[in-house]
Order: C-alpha cells, then structure tokens, then sequence
C-alpha cells in the first residue's frame, strides 16, 4: 500500500461568519467563503481527506512538500511521514507551517481509520465515547443583543446552559471594539454571567492575550472571588516568565500555551518551569494529531490535565483517546448562529450534543466526517 497522489480542490460556500480587521468572527451578512478539502489517495483505492483554508495547503505546499515526501511512501508509517514533514519546515522559509503540517497529517489518519473500518479515536487508543463540552463563545462585539455588554453575555449564558451545556468558556472584548481592551468590562462580564448561571456551571475565561501582566493579575484575582475555573490566554505567551509569574501569583489554575509555536518541545518547557497548571495544546496549533497526543501524554506524565484548544474532527478524535482531558471545547458561539447547522460541504456536523451536554464519539471509520462530496464538486473553483 503506497500513496499515490496528493490533491487539492478549493471550493465556495455560504457562511455567516466574518472576520474584523484583527481576525476575529462575529456574525455577518451572508457571503461566499472559500474552503480547500485535502485529498491523500493510495494506489489500492484508500482515501482520505482534511479541511483547510486555500492558503494554507496552496500550490507551492502541495508540489514542494507534501507530494515530495508523501508520494510512494506507506501511510502506516505515519511516525516517520510527520518527522520527515517537521525536516522541511527549516528549509521551507517558514513557508511549510505547522498547521498545514497538521492537514497533511489529518489525512493520513482519515485514510487510515477508512481503511481500517474503524474511528481514529479508537486508533488513538481509544478512552471514551463522550465527553462533556463547554460553550464557547466568540470574541465580543458592538452588536445590539449579540455580546456588546455584560447582561448580553448572561443572557447568552443562560441560554447555553438551557441547551445543556455545564460549562461556559467567555471570549470578551478585542480590539478593534471600541473600548477595548478593558480589564473592568471583561470582570464585568464574567460577573454577569457567574449571576446568570449560579454556582454549579464551570466557567472559564480567555482574557485579552496581550494585557500587561497587571491587568492579567488584576482579573485574575477577580476572577477567583467568581470561582472561575480557569485563565487562559491573557497575556503574549512568548514570554514564558511572565506566565511563571502569573502562575505563581493565582491561585485560579493558568492554562496554556494555546498559540504558541514549537509542536510538543514548548509545551514541555512550560511544564519544567511551571507556566501554567494545566497544559493546552490543538491538532493544528502544534503541527497534528501526533505532536498533539505526545502533548497530553507529557501532561499526564506530570498529574496534569491537557485541554484540548478548539474544535472540529481531529482535535474530537484525541479527546476521545486521551484520559486527562475534562472538556472538548464546542464553538465559536454567539446568539445570532446556529450552531447545529452544519457548514454546506457536510452532510451533518461532527458534534452533535444531548440534552446532558454530552458530545459522543463519532462512529463513522476515519476522522468521521460526513462529506458531501457532490457540494464540494458541483462548487469546486480550482483544483491542483
């Protein structure tokens, strides 16, 4: 079993998501997005696919990396295959990143679980098959009865723990709302939210990542008078001190590096100098699911938990492998969305949730995503 060919097909399709000018969603007018779907196929027929931005996997990847040292090679030896992907990167002029590292890899172990007639998860090593979810919501924003003020965001919390959620995970203001960043809005907020849902839902909190560290250690504080269960994210985490720092003055648990780069060997430098409390880590902030499980496997080898960053297929599937793990994280959400309504090149979305707010492994072999393959054809605009 050899791999046979690397393609790429960019297609359209409707969404309500926009982005400010610093990267944030927020609901919007309906407009066409582009979507790239990653096929890795076999010379016995296997396939298997990622999702990914167009710019991401773009030619120049395709061609000087991926097809480079994928093709002819065995998919099983999916060890070898990343590490011989994580040698070009130096010589790539950053231009191979790990998240298009991440898709590559994403579609080996599609493949594999497709061939296989089994779920990646349970490839993994399978530990559950559910996992309670916490609602996150997107960043606030300036948009009368969405998240532009603190009893907005306990109205939203209450309708989320309506839905079933038991936990609550707020993004607040960015800029380039106009009174943020504010370090009194965002405690404002959480307070309101605490009131909205009482004392028994978890919530947590990923603060505005480049505030000083005083502004971190203020709403920290606050934050422990509202029992939150965790800080994530409040200051820029390549300065390592400042979240010894931090750490060492809270008693809230800190929880990170969700965006910093450096795969599995960051994430143990922050372990060894104590940086956080709990380690933090997704498929494609550290280059795949591979680099993902030796994350959470390092975590655990410490008695520490490994919150999985984001959500989707890939970053599922090593929840349901992985022991230390309490939540998977479902979202972006926000008042003006449904969520349950799968994207149009989904037949169905990959996480459905109970009424307890629980999401269950999904069961299809592979990733398990539920393809519509003819949308993806009948809207393709390029394909390399």
């Amino acid at each position: 079993m050899k791999i046979e060919s690397v393609n790429v097909q960019v297609f359209t399709y409707p969404t309500r998501r926009v982005s400010d000018s610093a990267g944030h969603s927020h609901p919007g007018e309906e407009s066409l997005a582009k979507m790239a779907m990653l096929t890795i196929t076999c010379d016995d027929g296997s396939a298997g696919y990622a999702f990914a931005p167009p710019e991401v996997i773009r030619p120049h990847i395709i061609n000087s990396f991926f097809r480079k040292v994928l093709i002819g090679q065995n998919p099983f030896d999916r060890e070898r295959l990343w590490n011989d992907l994580v040698h070009w990167q130096r010589g790539s002029a950053n231009q191979l990143t790990d998240r298009a590292l991440a898709i590559a890899e994403q579609a080996i172990w599609d493949m594999l679980g497709r061939k296989l007639d089994l779920p990646v998860h349970k490839l993994l090593g399978g530990y559950r098959e559910k996992v309670p979810a916490y609602g996150s919501t997107m960043c606030g924003d300036e948009l009368a009865g969405g998240l532009s003020t603190p009893e907005e965001y306990g109205r939203f919390a209450e309708q989320l723990v309506a839905r079933g959620y038991k936990a609550i995970k707020l993004h607040t203001w960015m800029p380039p709302v106009s009174f943020s960043p504010s370090p009194q809005m965002d405690v404002r907020a959480c307070a309101a939210v605490r009131e909205a849902v009482g004392p028994d839902i978890a919530l947590m909190l990923d603060g505005y990542h480049w505030y000083s560290r005083s502004d971190a250690l203020y709403i920290g504080r606050e934050l422990q008078k509202l029992n939150f269960a965790w800080f994530e994210e409040p200051m820029e985490e390549q300065s390592m001190a400042s979240y010894v720092w931090l750490t060492q003055n809270l008693d809230i648990d800190v929880i990170g590096p969700e965006s910093l780069s450096g795969k599995h060997f960051s994430r143990a430098d922050w372990v060894k100098a104590g940086a956080c409390d709990i380690l933090r880590a997704g498929v494609q902030g550290v280059g795949g699911i591979t680099p993902c499980l030796k994350v959470a496997h390092l975590a655990e080898s410490f008695g520490m938990d490994c919150e999985i960053h984001g959500n989707g297929a890939p970053n599922l599937a090593v929840v349901g492998a992985i022991r230390n793990c309490r939540w998977y994280e479902r979202g972006l959400l926000h008042p003006f969305l449904d969520y349950e309504e799968p994207a149009a090149y989904l037949n169905s979305i990959i996480d459905p949730m109970d009424a307890e707010g629980f999401v269950h492994l999904p069961t299809r072999p592979g990733l398990g995503e539920d393809i519509n393959f003819g949308y993806i054809e009948e809207h393709r605009i390029a394909q390399e």
